[in-house]
């Protein structure tokens, strides 16, 4: 799996999530349960995964919404 996304905004998470699910394309939503060890501050960010060979389309999706900011550089 490729990583797509990093960060701490649960918005920007729940917002890929929806833009991937609407197009079939499988993501993980990785390091969720790394609040319990921030504490719930939020600070640790969260990692959006999908399959190596849908990386290409799932990044098209971001930037045709307008988020091509988010997309990791990895």
């Amino acid at each position: 799996m490729i990583e797509l996304v990093r960060t701490n905004d649960a918005v920007i998470i729940s917002f890929v999530e929806a833009l991937m699910r609407d197009a079939g394309i499988a993501c993980l939503v990785a390091d969720q349960n790394m609040s319990v060890m921030d504490g719930s501050l939020g600070i640790l960010p969260r990692r959006i995964l999908v399959d190596a060979d849908q990386v290409e389309a799932a990044r098209k999706i971001l930037a045709d919404a307008g988020i091509a900011n988010e997309i990791s550089e990895q």
